[in-house]
């Protein structure tokens, strides 16, 4: 039995991953749970604080697991292996060392996104769920899937939402990665509008015809990408794979 963690990443909860469900193989346990200040789990106080989110996440990212971080949840996942036992394995989704990146999302732009974060949180939010959309083969179908999963559920904390920008803009993995203790698994789509283009061809797989998102526009895909590279990760491809579109 291969056992997958999937963690969300900024601004959105656990139900992102509600696409996947149909189309996990024989042999995958699957559970997703949801980072404090999200899905109407109670935040953390203060929310910036590692060492309190390796506590209160700990009993649900077990060692004998694969945990699959996506974009924050994969910075944050990262960050927690100097906190928590290693797991079999670490599969970063639109996520690698850091998030900043003069040729994807820069420093000055992700600066001037949290003051507009502090200015108006709602309509920041959903302007960021609309860019990071972008990338994927009909960006307006994919918005129309997330509204209709996340729409009607409980907000996110608006300072874990606050906490989470500063995150992206600060946490550096390059030593934790360095020193996981277990295989790290980089998956990217490949027209990611986050991701710089250099740091889309290092990662160990590409979903082809997918971007930030592809749990939205191409669910099939990422869920048999996932099961594979789970199931044997020391396995993992040493040079980056394309997977092969229809």
């Amino acid at each position: 039995m291969t056992r997958l963690v999937l963690l969300s990443g900024w601004g959105c909860d656990a139900r992102i991953w509600q696409p996947l469900a149909e189309h996990w193989p024989d042999g995958v346990s699957v559970s997703a749970p949801d980072w404090p200040g999200y899905g109407g789990r109670a935040p953390l106080v203060p929310p910036d604080c590692l060492d309190a989110l390796a506590e209160a996440m700990a009993r649900e990212l077990p060692t004998d697991a694969v945990w699959v971080g996506w974009s924050l949840g994969g910075l944050l996942a990262g960050a927690l292996l100097a906190r928590l036992p290693a797991p079999r394995a670490l599969i970063l989704l639109g996520m690698g060392a850091h998030f900043c990146d003069p040729e994807g999302v820069s420093r000055a732009e992700l600066t001037a996104f949290r003051r507009a974060f502090a200015r108006d949180p709602e309509a920041t939010l959903a302007h960021f769920q609309r860019w990071q959309l972008g990338g994927e083969p009909s960006p307006r179908d994919a918005h129309r899937r997330l509204r209709t999963l996340l729409n009607g559920g409980p907000p996110a904390d608006p300072a874990t939402l606050a906490a989470g920008l500063e995150w992206l803009e600060t946490l550096d993995l390059a030593s934790a990665l360095a020193g996981a203790g277990c295989p790290v698994i980089r998956i990217s789509g490949a027209n990611d509008p986050l991701q710089a283009p250099a740091a889309i061809a290092r990662a160990d797989h590409r979903l082809e015809q997918a971007g930030h998102c592809p749990m939205l526009s191409r669910p099939a895909a990422l869920a048999e990408a996932l099961a594979t590279l789970a199931a044997a990760p020391h396995r993992a491809p040493a040079a980056p794979t394309a997977e092969a579109c229809p």
